[in-house]
């Protein structure tokens, strides 16, 4: 079924903060809208007022046909303890609540409750759209064709490679007539990010999708709705990410020229009439002065001239009141990144000799490996590789079944790994950020992650309430508050917003140090200069 939604002079905020009014969007079948806007501007919000999850506070949204599937997928930070991968499958999909409202028609169709033999129908018809007929048969070949999963695994026991693979077969496996997707790139491997790009070329339903992946939103996206939360604007681009980029630069600066242009003109104006009451004033006094020879004559061609002149300020005047107020563009808050760089390590950074590593059935290694000063390393490899493992080799956390490690002398490490692991606790963001850098008082510690969008707000709520993204961007503060010359970055990209991931990429050109940097991000690979590149394959590393 081809769906098409729209909404219209929708509004949303938090408490007295607004995020977003008058918004008006048409989802067509074939349409993917890449929705887009730095981390608290609404896209999470939008995406769930879609869905009919969340009220909006003004506007409304309406589907035609109203009977379509709308399938919202979010991110999904926890793993529910008593969930299988059948069952992730089955309620990821739509399945599992079209089976239930089947179910509960059934039974009132059993006991004769009126209406509910077309409440049954609705249900078998939606049950059967979304595909709960085969999803089985399907979700099995699906997992069979490289996600290598058993249906019956406990979600909670996934790997973080393997829950994503999870998440990607219940997105091949859907067959909702419209899609709302949030940040589903996020954790996919190279493999996993292709499929994805595959899966959206191929969709005949319309399809809105909040991602930071440059090159997924290059490759898929067809619209651009930005929400831009400094300026408090929608825009709505067509053609395109990359078109998106060039219109929202040209967009910014005519708008910053045409305000400098009104700023200019008004100026000009104000000059002229406070020149021109300046000219009036001096002739009125020099009217009242007495000639020496009683010139009444003089005394009224001065008092004429500075009436004249005080008729043009007030002329002037006029002309400033019309003309159309260009209001000034407000300057976005950007996060200014630098990375502390400590006085250098030996000459050799760390090293592996014949390391094995093993965990259940996975095994990294033999490896043998040494990092050098300054070496800059890329770290690439499917989820599930040991990228990962290997870095917690070389940095002496994990222990191994056999061979050696070592950490050089003087290497100060500076970490993002992928939980974001120091912000995790129950105590307050402050306290966690300040155990970590104790010479640091508490009035420079909130100044700093102030500069990087943590403010009142955040600092006294537990880090572990934080969304990724401000976790994230903590880690990130730490590595400018200490100084370091070993730093690793696992997936730092992961629920950063664009502007964000661009400030990190030019704090890395300047970073002088050793970096170790793994990730799945093609424009950061492309973007960060490196002289190694190590390649993890099924425990073993090359390059």
């Amino acid at each position: 079924m081809s769906a098409t939604l729209i909404a219209k002079e929708l509004a949303a905020g938090h408490g007295d903060r607004t995020l977003f009014t008058g918004l008006d969007l048409v989802v067509a079948p074939g349409d993917v809208v890449g929705l887009v806007g730095v981390n608290g501007a609404g896209k999470t919000t939008l995406l769930r007022t879609l869905a009919g999850i969340l009220p909006s506070e003004s506007g409304g949204v309406t589907l035609s046909p109203p009977t379509a599937n709308v399938g919202y997928l979010p991110q999904e930070r926890e793993r529910r303890a008593d969930e299988t991968v059948r069952d992730f499958l089955a309620r990821r999909t739509g399945v599992a609540a079209a089976q239930t409202a089947m179910d509960a028609a059934a039974e009132e169709l059993a006991t004769g409750v009126p209406g509910a033999d077309d409440r049954y129908a609705a249900a078998l018809e939606r049950w059967l759209d979304l595909g709960g007929a085969d999803l089985d048969e399907r979700a099995s070949a699906v997992l069979e064709d490289g996600l290598d999963l058993d249906l019956d695994l406990p979600m909670a026991a996934l790997s973080g490679g393997q829950a994503a693979r999870a998440g990607m077969a219940s997105l091949l496996l859907s067959r909702y007539d419209l899609y709302l997707l949030d940040e589903p790139t996020n954790d996919l491997d190279l493999s996993g990010l292709a499929r994805l790009e595959e899966f959206v070329q191929g969709l005949r339903a319309g399809l809105v999708v909040v991602s930071h992946d440059r090159e997924f939103l290059t490759r898929t996206v067809t619209k651009v709705l930005e929400l831009d939360l400094h300026q408090q604007q929608i825009h709505l681009y067509g053609g395109g990410y990359t078109s998106y980029l060039e219109e929202r630069d040209r967009a910014r600066r005519h708008a910053r020229e045409e305000f400098e242009e009104y700023a200019d003109k008004k100026e000009d104006l104000l000059e002229r009439a406070r020149m021109q009451r300046a000219w009036a004033d001096k002739g009125v006094r020099n009217a009242r002065r007495k000639s020496p020879d009683g010139d009444k004559k003089s005394k009224g061609l001065r008092s004429d001239s500075s009436e004249k002149q005080a008729a043009k300020a007030r002329q002037t005047d006029r002309m400033i009141e019309r003309l159309e107020v260009v209001e000034e563009p407000r300057k976005e808050w950007e996060l200014r990144m630098e990375i502390a760089t400590a006085p250098r390590s030996g000459a050799v950074v760390a090293t592996l000799r014949d390391a094995v590593v093993r965990r259940g059935d996975f095994t990294l290694g033999p490896v043998t490996l040494q990092i050098d000063w300054a070496d800059r390393v890329a770290i690439t490899g499917a989820n599930g590789a040991g990228k990962s493992t290997l870095l917690a080799a070389l940095l002496g956390r994990e222990p191994l079944t056999s061979g050696a490690a070592h950490l050089g002398s003087g290497v100060i490490v500076g970490e993002v790994d992928q939980a974001r692991g120091l912000f995790l606790g129950g105590e307050p963001l402050a306290t966690a950020f300040g155990a970590a850098v104790p010479d640091w008082n508490d009035p420079d510690v909130r100044t700093l992650l102030a500069k990087f969008g943590l403010r009142s707000a955040h600092v006294l709520r537990p880090a572990a309430s934080l969304s990724p993204g401000e976790r994230t961007r903590a880690a990130l503060a730490l590595l400018q508050a200490r100084g370091v010359n070993l730093l690793v970055l696992d997936e730092p990209t992961n629920h950063l917003d664009l502007p964000a991931i661009e400030q990190l990429e030019s704090a890395l050109e300047s970073y002088t140090g050793t970096l170790l940097l793994v990730t799945h991000d093609r424009r950061m690979l492309d973007a960060v200069t490196t002289n190694r590149h190590l390649e993890v394959a099924d425990g073993r590393v090359t390059g």
